[in-house]
């Protein structure tokens, strides 16, 4: 191991034989050689016996997330009957969630696989910065999918005129400059702080608020425009959802017949699963005071947001659409696919 601690980076070819005494001790070692400037990521490096796991699950959920993202962009992209607003606003998404996994995962592979846990102060702000963007990004994108939805149901007359392709631009090109702007100015007061003898991070990636809990500086400020920013961009989008599935409800509600109803439901039900999903755990991390932030739960919720629910994406929203199922169908050329 003295070899592997002047250098921070183990041989991958022994990765799976260092034990967890040994795995300890260097990560003890990295925590002492990481300079001023750096963060050092503890991650899940307190259970080092646990690191060939972790590194293949986080793996094999990578691979999931970007082939099965790529394949709903493909596919829509290939099949001119998805090219309506719905399909467009899925594509965005997919290619939001693609981005996403690849802001967060491929760092924590490297750590787990190398043991150089360390990143530097910039690296650090820039992965807050993309992970940010790209959290808020997924928030207005399932608002603008829910007003599609509502428009789809509660007006069908007037869809063709309310979603014409000028307003689905428009809407995507909105959510995608706020996003920017919000995660922008976060990064950017961020970036003048200065911060504790401790630079250890008690998470897998650079998350806000144990950045946050790691200042030296005055946070007042910065909680009261955090709080701010979690106010528009999360609480303002999930109320545009819940009445717009308020509406959606009350004309199911009114349709006579079962299957009708059925159908309704059906093209909602992929949507309602991923929106739950991603607020449930964002709420549960981002909405409450920095100091009484758990590390655990945190991390625990961040996996499911950050790594969870990009993979489970594209399962939901392909195995419950006739036509997405179609579409991969034929961009995987699969001439005899049965569709229920």
């Amino acid at each position: 191991m003295s070899s592997q601690g002047d250098s921070g980076i183990a041989n991958p070819s022994s990765f799976l034989e260092v034990s967890g005494a040994e795995a300890a001790q260097h990560v003890r070692e990295i925590r002492n050689q990481t300079s001023a400037s750096d963060f050092l990521l503890l991650g899940f490096s307190a259970h080092p016996g646990q690191q060939p796991l972790l590194f293949t699950l986080f793996l094999g959920m990578y691979l999931l997330t970007v082939v099965g993202n790529l394949l709903i962009i493909l596919a829509i992209g290939s099949d001119q009957q998805l090219h309506t607003p719905m399909y467009f606003f899925l594509a965005n998404l997919s290619f939001v969630d693609t981005c996403f996994t690849c802001t967060i995962v491929p760092k924590v592979l490297g750590n787990i696989l190398t043991w150089h846990h360390t990143i530097s102060h910039t690296g650090c702000l820039v992965q807050m910065y993309f992970f940010m963007a790209l959290t808020l990004l997924d928030d207005f994108l399932l608002a603008v999918m829910a007003y599609d939805r509502y428009v789809a149901i509660c007006l069908p007359l007037r869809y063709t005129t309310v979603m014409c392709p000028q307003r689905c631009l428009l809407l995507v090109a909105a959510s995608w400059l706020c996003s920017h702007l919000l995660a922008f100015s976060l990064t950017l007061l961020m970036s003048q702080f200065s911060f504790c003898a401790s630079h250890a991070i008690p998470h897998f990636f650079c998350d806000l608020l144990p950045l946050l809990k790691l200042a030296c500086s005055d946070t007042q400020i910065f909680q009261v425009m955090m709080f701010a920013e979690a106010a528009l961009s999360g609480v303002v989008p999930l109320t545009c959802v819940l009445v717009s599935y308020a509406h959606i409800i009350h004309t199911i509600l009114r349709v006579p017949s079962a299957g009708g109803k059925h159908k309704v439901f059906s093209t909602c039900g992929s949507h309602l699963t991923v929106v739950t999903l991603f607020y449930g755990t964002v709420f549960l991390v981002y909405f409450q005071p920095s100091s009484s932030y758990s590390a655990d739960t945190g991390m625990v919720a961040s996996v499911v947001y950050t790594v969870v629910t990009p993979m489970l994406n594209p399962i939901i929203y392909s195995l419950r659409n006739r036509d997405m199922k179609g579409a991969l169908c034929k961009l995987l050329g699969w001439e005899r696919c049965s569709i229920p």
